[in-house]
């Protein structure tokens, strides 16, 4: 099983370069593609469309594997979040916000992160490794599944998908674009590249090279106006700082098919960078790109060492936006009763320093023993 071809790995371009290798017509792709992420099966034999000395090739050859769901919890507001096994003990969290007119699943893209954002729990948890394509799109899949995709009038829960999970998307940049392809394949899930938005903390080589290859929506975690605020809030700013990253903003917006606006997301710490100073700060910074401000009252966990701002400076940071002329939003916390707000999500992650430990411990017992 080991040796096998996960087939959740592949989009429509590598599927297709697949079934070349096999002998077979390309149209093979799509057939396979409609079986698995459309009609939701992952047992070969039931593809009837395929040829019987086909499917025994690639009952052979192939596996339709999704990571095991460890664990499923259900926020009182219908928040669901499920605990992933991606190998290794390694898990993941996925977490699924209903709405009365769409449904956004939030995907993770690695185990744990590695970029230590000080108000991101995930970041606390050390850093493992990059999900595979696989286990990636393997999260769709799953959550229309348990949700109850009706494949027979094509209705699937998940309608909109943010790479807001786990880790950072950008720096696992070649596999969630590939899983992103699939979400967006007309023989797959079918999504508008306008329903499916890739968060990242700031690695401005990746946004340019996001703009040339893929026509999804970005969303930038900003949380500072300035680079003393956000030099301390996340090291990423030290190799990025915020003109450097505000730079990459404009050129991604200047394009002929505009993506809109750039969605600037700002987790609010009390007394950190919730004054109306740094609110004017932060007009100033976002003159002339296409801005939508997401302001995030801050979901606390353990010895984080901040405080979510008051309501109050809340509203007065986002009435100093809005006077300027900015879309400005104050989100909606969804289950953090379960521990599935944005930056509660933490898994298990056996992080790459802990398991040299470990190897290091066990080679050492291992001598000691000979």
């Amino acid at each position: 099983m080991a040796d096998r071809i996960n087939l959740l790995d592949l989009n429509r371009k590598s599927m297709a370069g697949f079934f070349a290798d096999l002998g077979e017509k390309p149209f093979r792709a799509t057939q396979i593609l409609k079986w698995i992420h459309q009609a939701g099966v992952t047992d070969i034999d039931e593809m009837s469309n395929l040829s019987k000395a086909l499917r025994l090739k690639l009952k052979d050859t192939v596996a339709i594997k999704t990571p095991e769901i460890k664990q499923e919890q259900i926020s009182k507001d219908g928040t669901r979040k499920w605990l992933l096994d991606v190998g290794n003990g390694n898990r993941v969290e996925t977490v699924y916000i209903p709405e009365e007119n769409r449904g956004t699943l939030c995907v993770s893209s690695q185990v744990g992160c590695p970029l230590d954002c000080k108000f991101c729990s995930t970041g606390k948890q050390g850093f493992s490794k990059n999900l595979s394509v696989g286990e990636i799109i393997g999260q769709v899949m799953m959550a229309n599944q348990q949700i109850g995709w009706n494949s027979n009038n094509g209705r699937q829960p998940v309608t909109n998908v943010v790479m807001m999970g786990m880790g950072e998307p950008m720096m696992n940049f070649e596999n969630v674009v590939a899983a992103m392809d699939i979400m967006m394949e007309d023989f797959a899930y079918g999504l508008s590249r306008r329903r499916i938005t890739l968060s990242t903390s700031g690695i401005v080589p990746m946004i340019d090279k996001l703009k040339e290859v893929s026509p999804v929506s970005l969303a930038i975690s900003l949380h500072a106006p300035n680079d003393v605020i956000r030099d301390q809030i996340m090291p990423i700013n030290k190799t990025y700082p915020l003109n450097t990253l505000l730079d990459a903003c404009r050129r991604f917006t200047d394009v002929k098919e505009s993506h809109n606006h750039i969605t600037f997301e700002y987790v609010m710490l009390k007394g950190v960078n919730d004054s109306e100073e740094n609110a004017r700060e932060l007009v100033k910074r976002l003159q002339g790109i296409p801005s939508k401000i997401n302001l995030i009252p801050f979901n606390p966990f353990p010895d984080s060492g901040y405080l979510c701002s008051s309501r109050n400076a809340i509203e007065r940071f986002k009435t100093v936006l809005i006077d300027a002329g900015l879309i400005t939003v104050t989100r909606k916390t969804r289950g953090d009763d379960i521990d599935a707000a944005c930056g509660q999500l933490a898994g298990d992650v056996i992080s790459k320093a802990a398991r040299h430990r470990k190897e290091i411990s066990v080679k050492g017992s291992q001598g000691e023993a000979a």
